[in-house]
């Protein structure tokens, strides 16, 4: 990681998460953050489930099926993603850890 980390505080379904992110991440992750507030959005009203841990898993099936569709007609460097996926993934379990403990 070439740039500089910094703490970034973003929300998903009016939920707030301080997270740490490269400033040449920045504009990915708040694409990302977007994307996954839009489709649990969309999940919450169409389908009435309770609980935002079911929400989260529902997008996150959703998210991973239309990458998966996208995986297998496009034949793009699936290594890259997967370490991009793991590095969100990081990033989002340090964030979520230090959120629980204010509660």
């Amino acid at each position: 990681m070439s740039a500089k980390a910094k703490t970034l505080d973003v929300s998903i379904m009016g939920r707030n998460y301080r997270v740490t992110c490269a400033d040449d991440e920045r504009e990915a992750l708040l694409a990302a953050v977007a994307y996954v507030d839009k489709k649990m959005t969309e999940i919450k009203v169409a389908s009435r489930v309770a609980g935002t841990e079911r929400i989260a898993v529902m997008a996150a099936l959703n998210i991973a099926n239309e990458l998966l569709s996208i995986k297998i007609g496009s034949g793009f460097d699936i290594a890259e993603l997967k370490r991009r996926m793991n590095s969100v993934q990081s990033k989002l379990d340090q964030a979520l850890s230090q959120q629980d403990s204010l509660f």
